[in-house]
């Protein structure tokens, strides 16, 4: 397959890192700047790229397949909208553009035209965040309270464009993606010092749904670089700093109570090995691979209007104009019959029904298009993805964490420690349990706490899991112990051949068994 080639608009401030790491890929045709002197600057690996200053001529050139735009922010909505009328699939720096009407009708142009649009909020594909997103989404933090960041430097000071429009993207999205909703209400106050009318130092406040809040403070008018985000857990603190060689640290803080009196107590910070990797590299490959695949990216039009959004409300309590009040903020169309009890903030996704006698407790995630039925309990601490059917008598605890399509058969049960007693309290015990997307646990089950079910893993009405499951496995006993594979479809057992390949009869789904290990072909 033949690599896409894509032209780059911009080779400035920004522009001319997207130049290095689309010339180190092998995939950069041809840059297009208003000045040839920022193109000279530019060291090129391997052959360099052609030079224009015609946005039109660029177009015009039936080799270039993608186009990634680092031009001034102003300028994003007619670029971009000009790339995608011109059949190119593009990558454009954050922020999309800079109001949000503008924003949708690119997001609107990119799908009439079938063309891949991805806004470039780097620090979502960030090593520390794609794994301070997995803690998160695991539980290690517990409930998440609040997260504040700071974006502070001397450097670039715009014109064009304030500082909240300029380096608040960054945090906003960040944000918005650990926290996977959007916040119901919006404010920011700033100061203009340099050039009236252009803000240089902004303090933003969000607040959502489930409790949790954000706080996002932006300066080019600091003496010193910090680029540092602290989010706080029930359970742990981490914090994110892009300055140092520890980039991401776990902090075991707590708060005990002693007759009715808090007191903190501290722990070591531990340092969270992280993958190896060049942000801006993984971004620029991910655009690649879905130009390729014409799969949407992770940060495509409609993640970069969630942000633009929040920034237009921010923008406007700036202002002084009307912005995104808890009042006018949409609530998620979901239903809780009259008899169940919803304890609020929490989070409950689009399309869930929760039936007669349930609890929802406070700070819970449940995700879109569950069916919750009659008299479960979902825990504070409890995360439940999307598509996942729970039924009649089941209690869902702390650090308890279920992925998309899982199915809990009538009365199973969790557990959340592995030797309770009434006279000992041991929360700070509670160990973490994983069910993966797809299981299945049957009637009367039970899932031992601190072990995880696989994906699409069969486990038999009855049975009691006291081990980590694999994928597909089917699961009968007590002790649970594996009797076979099971197909994701649920109607056949797997049976493998001496090639180690099997095919269900049911659904023809293909499978390889390797290392005891089962993976779909």
């Amino acid at each position: 397959m033949s690599k896409t080639r894509v032209g780059l608009v911009g080779c400035g401030y920004w522009g001319k890192n997207l130049a290095r790491v689309f010339s180190q890929l092998g995939v950069l045709e041809c840059v297009c700047d208003t000045e040839i002197a920022r193109f000279n600057a530019i060291t090129f690996l391997g052959e360099r790229p052609n030079f224009t200053t015609n946005l039109a001529e660029m177009l015009a050139n039936p080799a270039i397949q993608a186009v990634a735009v680092a031009t001034p922010a102003a300028t994003h909505f007619d670029v971009v909208r000009q790339c995608l009328k011109a059949g190119k699939d593009v990558f454009v720096e954050k922020p999309l553009a800079l109001n949000v009407e503008q924003g949708q009708e690119l997001v609107a142009l990119a799908e009439q035209t079938s063309r891949i649009l991805m806004v470039g909020h780097i620090l979502l594909y960030h090593p520390a965040i794609i794994k301070l997103r997995q803690l998160i989404q695991e539980g290690v933090l517990g409930r998440i309270l609040y997260c504040y960041s700071n974006r502070l430097n001397m450097g670039l000071i715009r014109t064009e464009e304030n500082i909240l429009w300029s380096f608040a993207p960054h945090d906003i999205s960040v944000i918005l993606h650990l926290l996977g909703e959007e916040p119901i209400s919006a404010q920011a106050e700033g100061q203009s010092y340099l050039t009236p009318g252009v803000v240089d130092v902004t303090l933003s406040r969000l607040r959502f749904k489930s409790g949790a809040t954000g706080h996002i403070f932006v300066s080019w008018l600091h003496p010193s670089k910090e680029q540092k985000l602290v989010v706080v857990g029930s359970e742990q603190m981490a914090v994110f700093d892009d300055t140092t060689e520890k980039k991401l640290l776990l902090y075991p803080h707590r708060v005990d109570w002693s007759n009715r009196t808090p007191r903190a107590v501290k722990g070591e910070a531990v340092a969270v090995e992280l993958e190896k990797a060049e942000p801006l590299k993984q971004e620029c490959q991910h655009f690649l691979d879905c130009v390729a695949s014409r799969r949407q990216p992770l940060t495509d039009g409609r993640e970069g209007l969630r942000v633009l959004k929040v920034l237009d409300a921010c923008q406007r309590s700036l202002e002084g104009r009307p912005a995104l009040s808890e009042t006018t903020a949409a609530k998620p169309p979901y239903f809780v019959h009259e008899s169940a009890y919803v304890d609020e903030p929490c989070k409950i996704g689009k399309g869930t029904k929760i039936w007669h006698f349930s609890h929802v407790m406070k700070g819970a995630t449940i995700g879109e298009n569950c069916s919750i039925g009659q008299n479960v309990v979902i825990s504070s601490a409890a995360v439940i993805g999307n598509g996942v059917k729970i039924q009649n008598n089941v209690s869902v605890y702390d650090k308890v964490t279920i992925e998309d399509g899982v199915f809990c058969g009538p009365s199973m049960v969790f557990t959340n420690v592995i030797n309770p007693r009434s006279e000992i309290a041991r929360k700070d015990e509670y160990r973490a349990t994983l069910i993966q997307r797809g299981a299945t646990m049957g009637a009367n089950s039970t899932i031992v706490c601190g072990h995880t079910v696989g994906r699409y893993a069969f486990i038999a009405a009855g049975a009691v899991v006291a081990s980590n499951v694999p994928d597909f496995a089917l699961m009968m006993g007590v002790p649970a112990k594996q009797r076979g594979w099971m197909c994701r479809c649920a109607a056949s057992q797997l049976t493998f051949d001496a090639s180690g390949e099997a095919v269900c009869p049911v659904c023809g789904t293909k499978y390889r068994l390797k290392d005891n290990q089962v993976a779909e072909l």
